[in-house]
């Protein structure tokens, strides 16, 4: 069998016979694959004519609910990517993470439409005025590239590493073309051929390259993103591409790093952080048979401590059972294939020339129900390194498999140089129930990682552990680690979209952004925003309210009603050295008068619910005698889908109060949130 590659809307074959791709537990041929024949500057341009404008013109809100229909579809072929991913060598546990945590990413960034306007682009960060008549104003505006994002992906995670990263394209309203690595791309090719056959995506939104891609950097331009998931040697090349220097592309890159663990001074053996420790070590070894870009690859204990947890470590890597990961007794399954573990052992070497073997045998492992002669099967393998000061292989060399060095430490600060000595990680955890230490250890060695896990007894029943990352935090990290940042919700859907600082009367701003900004012209037709529906609502729909006068009487009422005495809230305190002149109105009591004069509400109206205020800010004391008005204006309007089709059919409205005093200058400033209906309910 011959996968294919999905280019210009269509399945197509390469030319020849193409490179085999082998079943990682029997050894056996289960495909070929090729890219002969395939016209990259082709396979590009096509991404950038159709599936750029088709993408650019959906809402933010359009492409999550395009993310999360897809998220749904291929949950329900679970079963099928289950079966291809034992090919891999991965267990149930291991597939799981592949499988469902790619497919978790897609709902997650679904999720996070809510956080994004109902455009095409939105704004970034707040607005900041130019001049002292707020005629003249600036903004910043991330609007989605013209190009298309290159993923180049590790063979580690087929199924997630091509999820988590299209999952944040799309939704920046980028298409891209994914290149799985070679050796794993078979079951890639399963997942894309149900999100082709889907039709969920448009045309042109997604391309699938099987095998190998050189040449294509020869055709990105400055409109494009390259991701890249793997060997640092191998990123360095790739992002010294001339093309992608001479066009400034942009590159973010992922690098296997040697992650560490460290276990706190303070942790004894009676303690529960001492088998988090053991569990979280011996977990990141055998998981997906140590082949994670997160995986514990240097381990860091007191030099005390260190012979007890030599002996536990030992004992818990005994009860470990090696095999064909069909078989459900089996917890660690094989390599992704022979070349991998020949990669394995050769990096090996170089480590054992500074360590020795504690646990494990390089040569010999003992597997069921499986060849461990023709799978690519390896012993856990635990090191030993007496002199990690000294030594520089176990903190270059990186083994990807489940091959791990222990290492003592004498004191904390010598932990923290021990572990930048990696130059650059994706993720280091602490485990310890200090404060202090957790405190210091963060600070310490934050600069030379992307994430950090602090591991102790509150957090372990829920804590996801060491080497998993997750799509609301960012995934990188900086030097050996690649430099990159991937995920981390809106941070990550900010690569793929432009950012544009625009300058502008506010009318202007406002029109261009689609959201109201302060010191607009409002549109007042007569009727009040709160009796329109949500069509009816226009971007810019203002009231002036009436005037209140607030009275020393609301102040006292306000005072014994919320139970807030708060001195500046009495009539009798003396005001001298205290901000105030006199006795001044609570600012939540203005917030609520305020509402008493902006909201309509004697007769039903669309208006379902208020259910938050942003961004609230008391700028002024309200003294007694003031009088307050309200310039009350629609903000913003995001549509929103139906979870159950008995739903009222509705979207989230945003309204700007100003809360206007007798000079009229702002007092009090917030963005509230209602629920609105919609004129026609299905």
């Amino acid at each position: 069998m011959q996968l294919e590659n999905y280019i210009l809307g269509k399945w197509i074959k390469g030319d020849g016979d193409g490179q085999i791709l082998y079943h990682a537990v029997t050894g056996e041929s289960i495909a070929t694959v090729s890219t002969k024949g395939i016209d990259f500057s082709t396979v590009l341009h096509f991404a950038r004519q159709k599936g750029n404008p088709a993408l650019r013109k959906m809402t933010f809100q359009e492409r999550g609910l395009m993310l999360r229909a897809l998220a749904l579809h291929l949950r329900g072929k679970l079963p099928k990517f289950y079966h291809i991913s034992y090919q891999t060598g991965a267990t149930k546990a291991d597939s799981w993470v592949d499988i469902e945590g790619g497919i978790g990413n897609l709902f997650a960034y679904a999720s996070l439409r809510r956080k994004f306007s109902d455009q095409p682009y939105c704004l970034d960060g707040e607005y900041h005025s130019l001049g002292k008549l707020n005629t003249f104003i600036g903004q910043h505006l991330l609007i989605p590239k013209e190009g298309v994002a290159i993923h180049i992906n590790a063979y580690n995670f087929p199924v997630w590493g091509m999820l988590e990263k299209i999952a944040v394209n799309l939704l920046a309203g980028m298409p891209a073309i994914v290149k799985p690595a070679t050796v794993t791309s078979y079951l890639t090719e399963a997942v894309f051929r149900e999100i082709v056959q889907s039709g969920i995506l448009p045309e042109g939104a997604l391309q699938l390259i099987c095998g190998n891609a050189g040449g294509i950097l020869d055709h990105v331009d400055s409109q494009d993103v390259i991701t890249f998931t793997g060997s640092a040697i191998t990123g360095q090349k790739l992002k010294s591409h001339s093309k992608v220097l001479a066009e400034n592309v942009p590159f973010t890159m992922e690098a296997d790093s040697l992650n560490a663990i460290v276990l706190g001074e303070d942790v004894n053996p009676d303690m529960p952080e001492w088998d988090l420790f053991i569990k979280e070590v011996k977990k990141e070894m055998i998981s997906k048979c140590g082949q994670k870009c997160t995986a514990i690859r240097r381990i860091f204990v007191p030099e005390n401590k260190i012979e007890d947890v030599q002996i536990s470590l030992g004992k818990a890597l005994q009860d470990v059972i090696i095999g064909n990961p069909l078989n459900e007794k089996v917890h660690m399954g094989s390599l992704a294939g022979l070349n991998q573990r020949k990669e394995v052992k050769d990096q090996l070497q170089k480590l054992l020339g500074s360590s020795q073997i504690i646990y494990g045998s390089m040569d010999s492992v003992s597997v069921i129900d499986a060849d461990a002669n023709k799978g690519a099967f390896m012993s856990p393998i635990l090191l030993m390194n007496q002199q990690p000061l000294s030594s520089t292989a176990v903190h270059e060399v990186e083994a990807f498999g489940p091959v791990s060095t222990l290492m003592p430490y004498n004191s904390l600060q010598e932990a923290i140089a021990l572990v930048k000595l990696g130059k650059g990680s994706l993720v280091s955890s602490i485990v310890t129930n200090n404060t202090s230490i957790a405190t210091d250890y963060t600070i310490g060695a934050g600069p030379y990682h992307g994430r950090i896990l602090v591991l102790n007894r509150t957090c372990s029943k829920e804590n996801t552990g060491h080497g998993s990352p997750l799509p609301f935090l960012v995934h990188g990290g900086p030097g050996r680690a690649g430099g990159g940042e991937e995920m981390g919700g809106i941070r990550g859907v900010k690569h793929y979209m432009q950012r544009v600082a625009i300058q502008g009367s506010p009318d202007m701003i406002t029109a261009i952004s689609k959201i109201y900004q302060p010191g607009a012209t409002g549109n007042s037709d007569g009727i009040h925003p709160f009796k329109k529906y949500f069509e009816e609502l226009e971007i810019g729909d203002q009231i002036m309210t009436d005037k209140r006068v607030i009275t020393k009487e609301d102040i006292n009422a306000f005072a014994d009603l919320s139970g807030d005495h708060f001195y500046a809230h009495l009539a009798e305190t003396d005001f001298q050295g205290t901000m105030f002149d006199k006795q001044v109105a609570h600012g939540y009591f203005i917030m609520s008068a305020a509402a008493g004069l902006f909201v309509d509400g004697y007769e039903k109206n669309p208006v379902l619910l208020n259910y938050g205020i942003d961004e609230l800010r008391f700028t002024k004391p309200v003294y007694v005698g003031t009088s307050i008005q309200v310039r009350f204006s629609c903000k913003e309007k995001i549509s929103q889908s139906k979870k159950e089709l008995s739903d009222i059919d509705k979207g989230i409205v945003k309204w700007l109060v100003e809360i206007l005093d007798n000079e009229n200058e702002i007092v009090g400033i917030a963005t509230i949130l209602t629920m609105v209906a919609k004129l026609n309910q299905e």
